[in-house]
């Protein structure tokens, strides 16, 4: 394709228009989201726009500035107390060095990811995106301008060539385990998340591989969903059934739907089946018992995401030192935190 340039020698729309051979408001409807687009044309415009590293002039853009100073953030979901923690570092980070968030939720659709990440260019200086769907590893990196900042975040993919900053699932989940059998537990059950999540597929993975230096102990899993009526269903499962010595829950949310779950059937935590979650949500350690989990410092997660962005050279920012450039793959290892939910088996109280 060729590279088309106004007088001044930056891309602007009606280069994008010329190259895609449609008007100037088809591209500016397209640009901003607007629904009447055919598809087939809408595609057309997207693809020009990024071979040309096209980047929008929004109203609100200073004339002689292409900053925003805001920083987008495209995430797969925002319920629940992981994603608020998250967005919370993101957010005290962000307002440190004077920038706003725009904040997007895909809601698990890969499809609305990819449109979430190419309104982007124009309306902010950088992008965190964080994709943990195992079919979404390429969706982000052919829907981003290679002209826009990015930090990948927890992401299936990292063949990339922006930073990565990744939770070491594996790793935690294997720590977790050992911590279970190394207090007497041998049944040891496991609630899974989504079964096309990374972070899921990671901690099961752990899982599997440290139960699996004993053969005489066999995998036990449940489905989950990374949500509490998930962890509900996989607790009724388990308290009408042969009973575990232990349930190691994919996340904390469903480790709390399995806590409740099996006090609804009578059954005492740790007395009757010790029980242990990922990634230490605030809500952890005031339940009853409190839980035994994996610190994910989430809201440091997001903190650091951030920090790797703000490494790189941001659209029309000063370029940052050369020592702050941020690595290619960055790994943060979750804490053991013990607490009274998993007692070492036959010394909890009756």
């Amino acid at each position: 394709m060729s590279r088309p340039r106004s007088e001044g020698g930056s891309v602007t729309i009606k280069d994008v228009a010329r190259e895609a051979q449609v008007s100037v408001a088809t591209v500016s409807r397209t640009m901003n989201g607007h629904q009447h687009v055919a598809e087939s044309v809408r595609e057309r415009v997207l693809q020009v726009a990024r071979a040309l590293n096209y980047i929008p002039h929004h109203a609100a853009r200073s004339l002689s500035s292409r900053r925003t100073h805001t920083i987008g953030v495209v995430l797969p979901d925002l319920h629940g107390e992981f994603f608020s923690e998250l967005i919370r570092g993101i957010d005290q980070v962000a307002r440190d060095q004077g920038y706003h968030l725009l904040v997007s939720s895909s809601h698990g659709d890969p499809q609305a990811q990819r449109r979430a990440l190419e309104r982007l260019p124009g309306r902010v200086d950088g992008v965190v995106v964080m994709s943990p769907s195992l079919g979404d590893s390429g969706v982000h990196e052919d829907a981003l301008p290679g002209g826009l900042p990015a930090v990948l975040l927890n992401c299936a993919g990292s063949a990339s060539q922006r930073p990565v900053l990744n939770v070491d699932n594996y790793g935690g989940a294997r720590v977790m385990t050992r911590h279970l059998r190394d207090s007497g537990h041998r049944r040891i059950a496991f609630i899974a998340g989504p079964d096309d999540n990374f972070d899921a597929h990671e901690r099961m993975r752990g899982y599997r591989d440290e139960l699996a230096l004993d053969p005489a102990v066999q995998p036990w899993v449940l489905p989950g969903n990374f949500d509490e009526e998930s962890g509900y269903r996989a607790g009724q499962a388990l308290a009408r059934d042969t009973r575990p010595d232990a349930v190691f829950a994919a996340n904390d949310m469903m480790a709390l739907g399995c806590l409740f779950a099996l006090g609804h059937a009578g059954l005492k935590v740790p007395q009757d089946i010790a029980l242990a979650g990922f990634d230490d949500v605030p809500m952890a350690r005031y339940v009853l018992p409190a839980l035994t989990t994996m610190r994910v410092d989430i809201a440091g997660l997001g903190a650091r995401a951030l920090q790797l962005l703000l490494g790189q050279q941001l659209v029309d920012a000063p370029a940052p030192p050369a020592e702050a450039a941020p690595p290619a793959f960055s790994q943060m290892v979750p804490e053991l935190i013990v607490r009274a939910s998993s007692a070492a088996r036959g010394t909890a109280g009756h």
